[in-house]
């Protein structure tokens, strides 16, 4: 188990750095567009139109399946690992295809 928190640690790290980058890089570009007298493109609020649906189907999909995995792992002989892994992914997995069918719409 310790290898797989250094492992999400590890991403945790790599994943803010790149934020920190890309936010300078952003803000850099539109200064250089205000500087050459253009007006910077307006950002897209699509990604944001439904962040708290996308977030609340992917956490009750995760909690959904945490509790069958638990189920699982007590009335079967799956091991623990297993079961909790891949139903956390499965039932995750299918939040976020809910939250795209439910988006299309």
């Amino acid at each position: 188990m310790n290898s797989i928190s250094d492992i999400f640690t590890a991403a945790i790290v790599f994943t803010a750095i790149y934020g920190v980058i890309q936010l300078f890089v952003r803000r850099k570009e539109r200064l250089l567009l205000i500087e050459k007298g253009t007006n910077p493109p307006e950002t897209k609020t699509d990604f944001f139109a439904f962040s708290s649906l996308k977030f609340g189907l992917f956490f009750i999909g995760i909690g959904a399946g945490v509790l069958i995995a638990n189920i699982l792992t007590v009335t079967t002989n799956l091991d623990e690992e297993v079961a909790f892994f891949s139903m956390v992914f499965l039932f995750g997995g299918l939040a976020l295809v809910i939250n795209h069918l439910l988006g299309k719409r």
